[in-house]
């Protein structure tokens, strides 16, 4: 090849791929659309709009307290529904067996059910906390005075 041709194909590479800057965003909503659930803190501003909205984090928190009630409530049951057979099973090879895996589950239910006891508030946490941050950058925003055509607007 040619030094001649090898010049060319760079420059036809470093054409392709100049480097110029690119901001990936969604296009402003002219309409300005409400959020379906969840509080959120909005802030008007240019084309877009700032908003958080809590509803995610806070459905999270929910269902992680609704798992740990139905993982204590699950496992109430299995030790219930485990109550005598010791003692109607008496001589059966298979006692111990089931004792073992009856075990097994209770250990994995009290794990799952403290694991949401311990998200639960965080996630609450999360949501207080970034509509705190939203709502002190909206307020920092406002405060940007953006002149247009030398007009203040």
């Amino acid at each position: 090849m040619a030094w001649d041709e090898w010049e060319q194909i760079k420059a036809a590479a470093a054409e392709r791929h100049s480097t110029q800057m690119q901001l990936n965003q969604l296009p402003a909503d002219p309409g300005g659309s409400t959020p379906t659930s969840g509080s959120t803190t909005r802030t008007g501003g240019g084309s877009g709009t700032l908003r958080h909205l809590n509803g995610p984090w806070s459905r999270a928190a929910g269902t992680a307290d609704d798992l740990r009630i139905s993982t204590q409530s699950t496992k109430n049951g299995l030790q219930s529904s485990h109550t005598g057979v010791s003692n109607g099973g008496a001589g059966l090879a298979s006692l111990s067996a089931l004792k073992t895996v009856l075990t097994s589950w209770e250990k994995r239910l009290e794990s799952v059910r403290d694991e949401c006891e311990s998200l639960e508030p965080k996630l609450r946490a999360v949501a207080r906390d970034l509509g705190e941050v939203d709502g002190a950058v909206a307020a920092k925003a406002r405060a940007v005075h953006v002149s247009e055509g030398g007009k203040d607007r």
